[in-house]
């Protein structure tokens, strides 16, 4: 019995220990607190970074990023199947009208050329011949037609004959109905003649009109097969910078494969990307600020893909000064898009004090002290931040990160 009630003393001993440390370590944290809550603290000017309030405009932006492009760039594919033969320019090279760049080998296509056209010449001797056949054919009609016009009125003379022969008594009844029937059956048989002369010419047409149409068709193949060995040259059809060859000497290259691009470098543009979720705020006509360096362009949204890859949205930009001696093809960029704009506001150059939220604290500067103040924040982009209430124009404010003096509400700055 004695043992369990030393236990029991023992357990209760330790449990008021313990409590009796965490109660000084937490008087020990409120008194930290406390002392910096309202002992002044101090911080060096060397250590922060101000900026004055002034009255000006300011815009809100959404951070995107961009790739200088040309603005015109030409790009020049193969008309043909062929093999590469040699490669005249390199990537950089500066070219002009009619300068040769690739050479291909196009003896393949040369020899289909040369077949057509025998192909061609083939139907055209086709066509000659069907005419004379048709020819023939609608001559030896006709002839009949005229033996037969012959022979009617031949017979017609006979139905005469016989009638006078009948009235004079050297006839008969019978005489002169066979000279009626061989007549009407000369005439009918000239009629169907008749027939087959017109549709024999409607047939003759068609046949000619068909043949000429499939020689038409090869006179078509020819000509583009002919354009096509013209532009196998590979030639600028523009003056520019060649910014891409296909150097692969000996490749075989397919029809439409890109051989070369020639880019105009007096004017660009840029290709924007941004996440999906600034879906609402992108569309076309939207200001855009560029920066390079530490130097700004400006420009609009042209033009807005419709397609969304990996959760990213690409969009073109036309620059107002396309032709900036900054602006290099394929220079990464920072685009920032004008989503608002407010005029006349108090704004101070934007640092690490500002957090994002609406509603924090900034240190302003007087006298050698900061003093920190609630302030309501309105829009924000990479220069500046709009300052609603709380300060007033040529009021000075600490913009560097001051996170470590939240809980003091005044600071000496020392020299």
């Amino acid at each position: 019995m004695d043992k369990e009630i030393t236990l029991e003393v023992t357990t209760q001993k330790r449990k008021k220990a313990v409590l009796i440390t965490l109660l000084l370590i937490g008087g020990l944290g409120l008194a930290v607190f406390i002392l910096r809550r309202y002992i002044k603290s101090s911080i060096k000017r060397s250590e922060i970074t101000i900026a004055v309030v002034e009255t000006g405009n300011i815009e809100n932006t959404i951070n995107a990023t961009g790739e200088v492009l040309p603005e015109f760039e030409e790009i020049i594919t193969s008309p043909i199947n062929a093999s590469i033969k040699n490669t005249l320019l390199d990537a950089g090279n500066k070219v002009n009208v009619g300068q040769s760049i690739i050479t291909l080998d196009k003896s393949a296509t040369q020899t289909e050329y040369e077949k057509l056209k025998f192909q061609l010449e083939s139907k055209r001797n086709e066509i000659s011949k069907l005419k004379l056949d048709l020819n023939k054919s609608f001559y030896d009609i006709q002839s009949n037609n005229d033996i037969k016009q012959l022979r009617i009125s031949d017979l017609t003379d006979a139905v005469e004959n016989a009638k006078r022969l009948y009235k004079a008594g050297g006839g008969t009844r019978e005489g002169i109905e066979q000279a009626e029937l061989n007549l009407k059956v000369a005439r009918l048989e000239k009629k169907q003649l008749e027939n087959e002369i017109k549709n024999k010419q409607q047939t003759m047409q068609i046949e000619i009109r068909e043949a000429e149409i499939a020689a038409a068709i090869q006179v078509n193949d020819l000509n583009e097969l002919q354009r096509k060995l013209q532009l196998a040259n590979v030639i600028a059809t523009r003056k520019g910078v060649v910014t891409y060859v296909n150097k692969n000497i000996g490749a075989n290259i397919h029809e439409g494969e890109t051989l070369a691009r020639i880019a105009d470098l007096s004017s660009f543009k840029v290709q924007g990307s941004i996440s999906d979720n600034a879906l609402n705020d992108l569309h076309s006509g939207i200001p855009v600020i560029i920066r390079i360096n530490d130097n700004q362009l400006r420009g609009h949204v042209s033009n807005v893909s419709p397609s969304i890859q990996n959760s990213i949205i690409s969009f073109d930009i036309q620059l107002d000064d396309r032709a900036n001696k900054q602006l290099r093809p394929n220079m990464k960029v920072d685009v920032f898009l004008v989503t608002a704009i407010h005029s006349k506001i108090l704004r101070v150059a934007n640092g690490a004090a500002f957090k994002g939220s609406d509603l924090q604290d900034i240190f302003v500067v007087s006298n050698g002290k900061a003093e920190r103040r609630a302030v309501h924040i309105g829009l924000t982009n990479f220069d500046y931040v709009e300052i609603r209430d709380g300060v007033k124009p040529g009021d000075v404010i600490i913009t560097s990160d001051m996170s470590e003096y939240k809980n003091s509400k005044e600071i000496t700055i020392n020299n």
